[in-house]
């Protein structure tokens, strides 16, 4: 049975479309059917799988506002199993535009229905805030990821967000989980990051994933070259710590077979 997992955190800079590209790209490496869907206006996710945003005629801002057929703007990447519904600057304007239609916020859900069936997991990569596109994400997935950088004020936004998923877990989706709290940017060496993943593992026992993702120079370099870093360098740290989420996220699932 396909998943469908959202990649959210209302905070910029925690390696949230890092974690969307990296963990897609580490499901098609294991032989898994993979969709990334970009729901971010900056497009980050796009351009991080190698898709030139300059060249596109639609994005899913077309499925959104104009109802146009999904399967017509899934795009292919270097990975066989990895496929793409690109997102374009375009997309700032439909959270405006969204207000006026009905079902607003079941538009992106009704998309990934119809296509979820072809894919083992749909990865969502949501902009950084709680608008009206993070909330049809929500809507669509089955659990959420919330990347988590190792900082000083990662709790404040951590309770923001998981204060969003109930919400929508109340009135929109009812089956949405949190698949966990994947911590980002992680430096052994920091005491500071230390403090934080003990603190976060203490107060949310049981919902931080094992793998923790280390601040890497590989890894922020490989979107400038729109390739996932296993692509970009697979014997990088960055590239063994998101290989290692992919495994833990299927064996959760008993998908790692």
């Amino acid at each position: 049975m396909s998943r469908v997992i959202c990649i959210a955190n209302q905070k910029g800079g925690v390696g949230k479309t890092t974690t969307a590209v990296n963990l897609a790209a580490s499901l098609a490496a294991a032989e898994k059917k993979v969709l990334l869907v970009d729901v971010d206006p900056q497009g980050n996710a796009t351009s991080g799988v190698g898709v030139e945003k300059s060249t596109l005629k639609s994005s899913v801002y077309d499925l959104l506002i104009n109802d146009e057929n999904p399967a017509d703007l899934i795009l292919p990447t270097e990975l066989a199993s990895l496929q793409i519904i690109p997102a374009t600057p375009d997309l700032a304007g439909a959270e405006i535009e969204l207000i006026e239609l009905p079902e607003r916020e079941n538009k992106l859900k009704k998309i990934i229905a119809s296509l979820r069936d072809r894919y083992d997991f749909v990865i969502i990569d949501c902009p950084p805030s709680l608008g009206l596109l993070t909330i049809n994400a929500l809507t669509a997935a089955d659990s959420v990821i919330v990347p988590l950088q190792a900082e000083f004020y990662a709790m404040e936004g951590l309770s923001q967000i998981i204060r969003t998923i109930g919400l929508v877990q109340k009135g929109l989706n009812q089956r949405l989980t949190l698949e966990g709290i994947l911590l980002t940017m992680y430096d052994g060496r920091n005491n500071l990051s230390r403090q934080v993943q003990e603190e976060i593992r203490t107060h949310f026992s049981g919902q931080v994933f094992d793998t923790v993702i280390p601040r890497n120079v590989r890894l922020s370099e490989a979107p400038s070259h729109g390739r996932p870093i296993i692509l970009y360098d697979i014997a990088s740290r960055g590239a063994v710590a998101y290989l290692e989420l992919a495994s833990e996220l299927m064996r959760r699932g008993g998908a790692d077979d």
